[in-house]
């Protein structure tokens, strides 16, 4: 049961999170022109990279693959709702986050923003990343949502 509510209140944060970027830090990033919009972005990428971040985003990792292996033996809550938060969250938010937006964040690392054709890298890297970016908010959401529901049975 703690660990339901670790998953659901910690995935909720990261969905917040994602949630923020979506709405407000990447269309501010795209009316930046791109130079300074992919530096902004190259250093965002090295700021989240602290402990508390970590913490959370891995923590609500493990909850979460806890949440999944042991709803099914779990006589609280509604166990078929805690294991599907628990898997929305794992491959629409985690998952997602590592097949994706990982990636995509080290390539723009080794983009130089004052070469004249890094535009185009960084107007591909702005709608790919925002796309998967909607959709790792969305199941974060959504995950967080199951597991709040299934916890109260």
């Amino acid at each position: 049961m703690i660990l339901a509510v670790v998953a659901a209140v910690s995935v909720g944060v990261i969905g917040g999170l994602f949630f923020a970027f979506s709405t407000s830090v990447m269309p501010a990033l795209r009316r930046l022109p791109p130079a300074q919009g992919m530096v902004a972005m190259q250093s965002i990428n090295v700021s989240i990279l602290n402990p508390i971040f970590l913490t959370t985003f891995l923590g609500s990792t493990v909850s979460c693959i806890a949440v999944a292996l042991t709803a099914p033996f779990s006589d609280a809550g509604s166990p078929g709702l805690l294991m599907a938060g628990a898997l929305v969250y794992l491959i629409g938010g985690f998952g997602v986050t590592a097949v994706v937006n990982v990636p995509m964040n080290r390539a723009i690392e080794t983009v130089d923003p004052t070469v004249p054709d890094s535009s185009v890298a960084w107007a591909r890297y702005l709608k790919r990343w925002t796309a998967a970016n909607h959709v790792r908010a969305a199941a974060s959401m959504g995950a967080s949502a199951l597991l709040t529901v299934g916890l109260l049975g």
